[in-house]
């Protein structure tokens, strides 16, 4: 599992590096950004997931995501299929977030499996 969320902190890096040119593109940044930084800890220190500070943290950006994906859930029709992202950025927003959603639930299985453990 280090490997698998070494890899998405990249992947959602990457993401928050996209943004450059988006006019709302820092606050995609910082919302890709505490994804990677999550998958990250999962993949050096998942120990550090048993401090209770740390832990209330990721709960929230956990939440935060939830509520995130629920708001920027694509109502657009369609809004699987290539041509209908490729066009329309609240598609694109809206799997965005579900992406960041599934990052931080493998990166939270790590460190609760991590930190009842400890």
């Amino acid at each position: 599992m280090r490997i698998v969320n070494g890899v998405l902190a990249i992947f959602l890096a990457l993401f928050a590096l996209a943004q450059v040119n988006d006019p709302d593109g820092v606050f995609w940044a910082a919302v890709y950004g505490a994804g990677a930084l999550w998958c990250l800890v999962a993949a050096l220190k998942p120990a550090m997931g048993a401090f209770g500070p740390i832990r209330l943290v990721f709960g929230l950006t956990l939440v935060a995501s939830i509520v995130g994906t629920a708001w920027f859930w694509p109502k657009t029709s369609g809004w699987w299929r290539q041509d209908v992202w490729w066009e329309t950025e609240t598609a694109r927003e809206g799997m965005g977030m579900m992406i960041l959603l599934i990052c931080l639930v493998v990166a939270g299985l790590v460190i609760l499996r991590r930190s009842e453990t400890a």
